[in-house]
């Protein structure tokens, strides 16, 4: 979403990788980054990541927020931050860092994707510069009325009921995908609504896009269930976006993609090198 704004906006960006395997900040780099070009003004994190799922360290993201000469802000995206275990938020931290922007939002745990509200912690006077920039009345009565509902106290227990559902099945998955023949280990973290998976290239071998892309396609297609391929993002070879759904959902899931495995492997065998060779390139160009 960042960098489609960024390209809305006619604004343009600096990447720098997370670390492998572990999809931490490289504070370093960053920090060098920083230090390298005074024309950036904004540094933009996710905690936790998607797809990553995995929070990030706090004392990382204060080494940024305490840069020696770079002046700009540090806007930390906190979508999936219900998921994730309590104290992990850095929402607090605006009180004491006046360059920090935590953003929020009703999407995720509270299931109001549609009516399209978040909310952004910061300093008083970053908040002023965003309600003067912000259109006049551009958040609808509709919208308002169902976030005040959502935030009150009856329909927060609602929320982390069905947050602790999320985690339970979360922990479920955990246990049974790795018993599951293909599929490889967990790749990320586990403080989100999903896990990312690595799709092997035989039971006990190594990580393959074109497995994955197979499976994300015979789920989808065959099976009527929808997980996301991310073997083209950075570090993450072989690898599907798995969301955690409800009880039923996930009994669902874990027999389709068992079965979906066992049929390619099955099939695999019966396919030519040239074959094998035009999915492995069709699987390395899909970004979605």
């Amino acid at each position: 979403m960042y960098s489609v704004s960024a390209q809305v906006n006619d604004v343009s960006l600096v990447k720098v990788p997370l670390q492998l395997p572990s999809f931490s900040l490289d504070v370093p780099a960053i920090t060098a980054a920083l230090s390298q070009d005074p024309s950036i003004k904004l540094a933009y994190l996710c905690s936790p990541g998607n797809p990553t799922g995995a929070v990030l360290q706090k004392a990382d993201v204060q080494q940024i927020l305490s840069h020696p000469s770079w002046n700009g802000v540090v806007v930390v995206d906190e979508a999936y931050i219900d998921f994730a275990p309590a104290g992990t938020s850095l929402a607090e931290w605006v009180t004491e860092w006046p360059n920090l922007v935590v953003m929020q939002t009703l999407s995720k745990a509270f299931g109001l994707a549609g009516i399209r509200l978040g909310a952004a912690f910061a300093d008083p006077a970053i908040a002023r510069i965003l309600n003067n920039m912000k259109a006049p009345y551009n958040i609808s009565n509709p919208t308002s009325q169902l976030a005040q509902a959502a935030l009150s106290a009856k329909h927060l227990a609602v929320m982390e009921k069905n947050v602790a559902l999320i985690v339970k099945q979360r922990e479920r998955l955990l246990a049974e995908l790795p018993k599951i023949p293909g599929v490889g280990h967990l790749h990320g973290g586990t403080e989100s609504n999903f896990l990312l998976f690595q799709m092997l290239d035989a039971p006990g071998g190594a990580p393959s896009n074109e497995v994955a892309l197979a499976v994300y396609e015979g789920l989808a297609e065959e099976r009527g269930v929808v997980v996301r391929f991310r073997g083209k993002e950075h570090g993450c070879l072989g690898c599907l976006r798995i969301t955690v759904g409800t009880e039923k959902e996930v009994d669902r899931f874990l027999l389709e993609i068992r079965a979906v495995l066992q049929g390619i492997y099955a099939g695999r065998g019966k396919r030519g090198g040239g074959e094998e060779l035009r999915r492995e390139r069709e699987a390395n160009d899909v970004v979605a």
